[in-house]
């Protein structure tokens, strides 16, 4: 019966959780230089969806425009980066069993920057940064995968070692990349690594979203197996895991939506560490929980930050500036709160 209670109390708090994104993009859709009343944006939003199935539309207004084709580009690409990198770090910290790991451990971000480097300040393929990023991006996990497997295992230990090298390694080819380019490219190269969604636009969204959603819905079904993961490897064995399959299965899964969120907003700092953390400590740390509530948090605190970013000064603050400033604080403080329990 307590059971019973306390789900039912907890329903409409998941409910209200699994909403808040997009209450929060039909608001952010009001906010910037013209300002929109929520009701404007949910009518314009209404018209071009009965304009898309019906075939019916009367012509799209100036409040059409800046909603339908600048604003919702942007929240929607923020919504999707603050999603896949919170799983991801949800994900990894479970893989991992440290609260600790973000989505950047096994150098995701250093790979996806050298290929954005190499793009922008040598225009290869053509200059596309964001196909560059995502190749480089994994790459990077393969061959720290590679260099930590020995004996068909893959020891969590030296995968994270693995990580380290090969994110030193190519940090340091991006920084070789930045010593011979032209200066005006050298500026285009660190905007790009503090990340931004400035250039987000609807064909940048067709690109990312089947992966990142493919990926989300498996990663969401396997959730039971990742609490098995959370074990100790000979315990998931003896529960009749297959460890390696697994977590191989779970981890290139994961390196697909940063690969994914990497390469169309630049690296963005704080959200896969600090929103799976949270969620842990306030809700549960059941995966089958952790994952669709870091999901939706992670979408909602990227789509709150870029208001910030791009609407609270004159200019466009860089996104990892600003998660940086926000999300630091508040783990401090979790973590000092925690170190308390622990002493108390």
């Amino acid at each position: 019966m307590i059971a019973y209670k306390t789900a039912l109390f907890k329903f409409p708090l998941y409910t209200f959780i699994v909403l808040l994104p997009f209450i929060i993009a039909v608001i952010s859709a009001g906010i910037g230089y013209l300002r929109i009343p929520p009701e404007e944006v949910a009518g314009s939003i209404f018209r071009q969806i009965q304009a898309a199935f019906l075939g019916y539309c009367e012509g799209m207004t100036t409040t059409d425009v800046v909603i339908i084709q600048i604003r919702l580009p942007r929240i929607i690409l923020a919504g999707i980066v603050g999603c896949s990198l919170a799983v991801c770090g949800a994900v990894l910290q479970s893989l991992f069993r440290n609260p600790l790991v973000e989505p950047y451990i096994l150098g995701i971000s250093s790979g996806a920057a050298f290929g954005a480097a190499l793009a922008i300040g040598f225009g290869m393929l053509g200059g596309s940064v964001q196909l560059l990023a995502f190749l480089f991006g994994m790459i990077s996990v393969f061959l720290a995968y590679t260099m930590a497997k020995t004996g068909g295992e893959v020891p969590v230990v030296n995968l994270v070692l693995a990580g380290i090298i090969v994110s030193a390694l190519f940090t340091a080819l991006t920084s070789l990349v930045k010593f011979f380019v032209d200066p005006h490219q050298l500026a285009g190269i660190v905007y790009w690594i503090m990340g931004s969604f400035s250039y987000a636009s609807w064909s940048s969204l067709a690109l990312i979203t089947p992966p990142v959603m493919v990926c989300l819905l498996l990663i969401t079904a396997m959730s039971w197996r990742l609490n098995v993961l959370s074990l100790s490897d000979e315990e998931a064995k003896a529960l009749g895991v297959n460890v390696n399959r697994d977590r191989f299965v779970v981890l290139s899964l994961a390196t697909l939506m940063t690969a994914c969120a990497v390469s169309v907003s630049g690296i963005i700092g704080w959200v896969g560490l600090l929103i799976p953390h949270i969620v842990r400590l306030a809700f549960s740390s059941d995966n089958r929980i952790v994952i669709p509530v870091s999901a939706s948090l992670g979408a909602s605190f990227m789509i709150a930050a870029d208001n910030i970013a791009r609407a609270a000064f004159s200019f466009e603050l860089p996104i990892s500036v600003l998660t940086t400033v926000l999300g630091a604080p508040v783990f401090m403080i979790l973590v000092r709160r925690r170190a308390r329990r622990v002493w108390s």
